[in-house]
């Protein structure tokens, strides 16, 4: 089965890393998030649905990982290590919709701490993900989809030097509405020594 053979994977470069969320994440995860709920509010997925909710953080870890084991879902906590040695949840990146057979692609959406924003946590997070699908899993392509109003996760994107692919109109529900995305993406042969490379390079 494809799932069994990708899935755990744990990464890390420096004192990022990512590794796959788990139940017992709660306590730190809600904490993060509760903390952030301003800042992360308006980028937040919805559901369309008349009266519908999104998933407790229980249900949320429960698809996800049956996802992982089916082959179809990446799901990281992103984690930063301390001076002390401690590695503490700084966030969530999720490499989803992956697509085997002809086309061999897959999605990266993600959400940081304030207090770490401009870290470089999630260049550095989103770097090791792709790095890992395109050279350990095979995908030959990712994908981010980001509100053109999101200037921080434009910044990540133009750091890493993913391809502006242009508008798609009311491509996501968000914060309640059908929201405007920009496609942003990267080929395995565009970055064939991998992006933590890229990064390193450009600093």
């Amino acid at each position: 089965m494809r799932g069994a053979a990708i899935w755990p994977a744990t990464l890390s470069y420096g004192s990022v890393g990512l590794r796959p969320i788990k139940k017992r994440d709660r306590q730190a995860w809600n904490e993060v998030r509760a903390r952030n709920r301003e800042w992360l509010t308006p980028w937040e997925a919805s559901n369309p649905e008349p009266g519908g909710r999104l998933p407790s953080f229980s249900e949320m870890v429960r698809a996800l990982n049956d996802q992982a084991r089916a082959g179809s879902a990446l799901p990281f906590v992103i984690t930063e290590t301390d001076d002390d040695g401690v590695a503490r949840l700084a966030g969530q990146l999720t490499v989803s919709n992956i697509i085997w057979g002809s086309a061999m692609m897959a999605t990266a959406g993600y959400w940081v701490d304030r207090d770490r924003a401009g870290r470089g946590l999630v260049p550095t997070a989103l770097a090791l993900a792709t790095d890992h699908c395109f050279q350990n899993l095979g995908l030959h392509r990712m994908e981010i989809n980001i509100r053109p109003e999101n200037a921080p996760s434009l910044r990540v994107v133009e750091k890493l030097g993913f391809r502006d692919e242009g508008l798609r109109p009311k491509y996501l529900h968000i914060n309640g509405v059908w929201a405007d995305h920009r496609s942003f993406a990267l080929t395995a042969d565009e970055v064939p020594g991998g992006l933590i490379s890229r990064l390193r390079i450009r600093g």
